[in-house]
């Protein structure tokens, strides 16, 4: 038997299209990325995390030499909110990434979250029995938007298969 997959998501050509609250996330995953510690592979990503409580989370990636000891700037945000509101739902996770030395092409691309980051999320989700809307952008041009983490990560694995 043969299936088809479908996902769905949206694309805002720019950030003019954006509603003020993605704006304001935007605004602040923009400046969280401003702060990531990136010595090694100088790839920056900021993370905007806004709660049913009106809070903004915000995170950055952490880089280690020892390259596995890092943490990307999605479960960065995502465990200290968990640590500090463990009980409160994630409307919107924003994420903006991109290199620090790059080209114009490069600029261009938006960044989704690492599969480890779309796995943690996922947990999340399943946790609070309610989809997050995910966005995710480049540095300048498109930003993309889909209503749930299934749509970028179709096939998942969450507390249900134990």
């Amino acid at each position: 038997m043969k299936k088809e997959l479908n996902i769905h998501f949206e694309v805002y050509k720019n950030k003019s299209a954006l509603t003020k609250i993605e704006k304001k996330l935007l605004k602040a995953a923009s400046e969280s990325r401003k702060k990531a510690y990136a010595p090694y592979s100088e790839f920056l990503v900021g993370c905007a995390i806004l709660l049913e409580n009106g809070e903004i989370i915000r995170g950055n990636n952490q880089e280690n030499a020892a390259y596995p000891s890092g943490l990307c700037a999605e479960r960065t945000a995502l465990f200290w909110l968990s640590a500090n509101y463990p009980n409160v739902k994630i409307k919107k996770i924003f994420i903006i990434g991109g290199p620090l030395h790059h080209t114009a092409d490069q600029k261009a691309v938006p960044i989704p979250p690492c599969g480890s980051c779309r796995q943690s999320i996922m947990e999340y989700e399943s946790k609070q029995l309610s989809p997050i809307e995910i966005y995710f952008a480049s540095t300048q041009g498109k930003t993309c938007k889909c209503g749930s983490i299934r749509d970028l990560l179709p096939f998942s694995f969450d507390k249900n298969h134990l």
